[in-house]
């Protein structure tokens, strides 16, 4: 059986592993979200306005530039929001998360779930998962079984009795 210590090493290390992605993704969405690549190697953003308008992005483009550069800045300030999200979740998981405060599971539970969950959901929406966006799903599930097993409640939490 792996104790505590260990549990909560891996599970950080893990954490880290999808905030770090997570805030990558981010970046490449903030300095390129035309060029970031979505389903069927189209990039992500002109897929997703295609997917839930059923209109194609370059017939936008070039009838309402407006609209599209619009459209592209709100991209990139959602990009922006995942970098600052995935640091501050990768700086919770290496610091207390590490020392096993219990606020920082709390935390990191709500904000990757949040997170995860939404970016999820606006994939969804738009009709616009490819094989990258299916890395969302891998995250949360790791980051909900790394937080699963270091739990500072239940089974988990308590000390095992000495073999007598």
């Amino acid at each position: 059986m792996i104790d505590a210590t260990h549990r909560r090493r891996i599970a950080w290390i893990l954490i880290l592993i999808v905030d770090l992605g997570y805030a990558a993704w981010g970046a490449a969405a903030a300095v390129s979200p035309g060029g970031l690549v979505g389903p069927g190697g189209k990039a992500i953003l002109p897929a997703g306005y295609e997917g839930y308008s059923g209109r194609s992005w370059s017939e936008l483009a070039g009838s309402s530039p407006g609209i599209a550069g619009y459209m592209t800045v709100l991209f990139r300030t959602y990009g922006i929001h995942c970098v600052v999200f995935g640091v501050l979740g990768s700086a919770i998981a290496v610091t207390a998360f590490r020392r096993g405060e219990t606020w920082a599971w709390w935390a990191l539970l709500v904000a990757n779930s949040a997170a995860l969950i939404s970016a999820m959901t606006y994939d969804r929406t738009v009709n616009a998962i490819g094989p990258f966006e299916i890395t969302e799903y891998l995250g949360l599930a790791l980051v909900w079984g790394a937080l699963l097993v270091t739990a500072p409640f239940g089974a988990w939490s308590r000390p095992r009795a000495a073999a007598t």
